[in-house]
């Protein structure tokens, strides 16, 4: 196969803000193309979308049930490869469902689903299918957090032993909500959002983090859930001590109330010989700290880094490899896995180094037992499944 990926997308229209980013970050690397879509619940949005991003009237859908149809009976060398799903959280089970049915790869925005049912439903029908999912956790797309991966698995830092990560922002510290501002108003709404809040909008970005670098899984979790502003619906602040399955521990924090923030997303991790920092707002530099020397700054772009990092770098030195760099990495490394295995190859590692359903899954394991144990004062350690 000589071509490009062929990308439909749920949601995504001229109104929405993260739709955008996941366009920009498809077509960086000249992997894919958008080829219809189903922009908005609202038809006429979805239309006048389509027409600005210059689709043929027949591709421009008006609801995604009729997308997955039709694209489905065109002939192979013109329907879609893939559809990427860009909607709030209850609209992300039913269409990434309807599109495995329909022989469609499906890449979809975190947390994977509304409830873990689903995303265990979803994991048992990519199994039947042999199909792709890609997740967007962003933060695991720059270059520095993926060499500071490959440096905990190669073992140079020595078992790790402590784990703190934090997001703070600060964008919620008042009741946007009811100011009419969209992207506030659904993540502060438990029937579009879920059962939490900040900890399922961000808090899941921390803990995907956590596991992603250290290749450890929490085990236990106990908890603390806030509401600090009046009358909001979901949790808006939150804290989590953690236990990893080698016997490590660690802390996570994340808040949408913390004023003056941005979105300043900070990991630390330290073992028997030595530890590393990355912080998100400075994206091209690691921490690494040893006991017996001094402490390194490793810079991306420089040929400091392993090949894996390398393999996601796309500028030299000095140029930083910021959050669109980082998305597309997910959209790059998919549609390199998807085009392997349309094309009868096996995937290379680095091609699979994008996350997906497991992920996902972990992903609503973690809101689940963060929101069981973060209301219960008589509660102290809740177990995962």
């Amino acid at each position: 196969m000589n071509r490009k990926l062929r990308m439909g997308m749920v949601g995504g229209g001229t109104d929405a803000f993260i739709g955008a980013i996941h366009r920009l970050a498809a077509f960086m690397d000249n992997q894919i193309e958008l080829a219809c879509g189903c922009f908005s619940v609202d038809p006429e949005i979805s239309i006048s979308s389509g027409k600005s991003y210059f689709l043929p009237e027949d591709r421009v859908y008006k609801t995604y049930q009729e997308m997955f149809e039709k694209e489905a009976k065109l002939p192979e060398d013109e329907r879609m490869d893939f559809v990427s799903i860009v909607t709030p959280n209850f609209v992300h089970f039913a269409p990434a469902m309807m599109a495995l049915d329909n022989g469609f790869n499906v890449v979809i925005d975190k947390p994977i689903t509304f409830t873990l049912d689903e995303a265990l439903q979803l994991k048992k029908k990519l199994e039947e299918t042999g199909l792709t999912l890609a997740l967007t956790h962003t933060y695991s797309g720059y270059p520095a957090v993926k060499d500071a991966k490959a440096r905990v698995a190669n073992g140079e830092f020595g078992t790790i032993r402590r784990i703190y990560v934090e997001y703070p922002q600060g964008w919620l510290s008042s009741k946007l909500e009811d100011t009419g501002n969209p992207q506030a108003s659904w993540r502060t709404d438990p029937k579009r959002s879920g059962k939490a809040g900040c900890m399922g909008d961000i808090g899941t970005h921390a803990h995907q983090l956590a596991e992603y670098i250290s290749g450890l899984k929490v085990t236990e979790l106990c908890a603390e859930l806030n509401v600090f502003v009046p009358n909001r619906l979901l949790d808006d602040d939150g804290a989590a001590f953690m236990r990893f399955d080698n016997g490590a521990k660690g802390v996570l924090m994340a808040t949408q109330i913390a004023a003056g923030e941005e979105n300043a997303i900070k990991i630390r991790m330290y073992g028997e010989k030595g530890g590393l920092e990355w912080n998100q707002m400075e994206p091209n530099t690691l921490w690494l700290k040893w006991v017996d020397r001094p402490t390194e700054m490793v810079r991306v772009g420089t040929g400091q880094m392993g090949d894996t990092a390398q393999h996601n770098t796309r500028t030299p030195g000095g140029h930083p490899e910021g959050y669109l760099e980082a998305f597309a990495n997910i959209y790059r490394n998919f549609s390199l896995t998807v085009r392997a295995k349309m094309n009868g190859q096996e995937p290379t590692a680095d091609m699979l180094d994008f996350p997906g359903i497991e992920d996902g899954i972990r992903g609503m394991q973690f809101i689940d037992k963060v929101v069981e144990a973060g209301y219960n004062d008589d509660v102290k350690w809740i177990s995962f499944d």
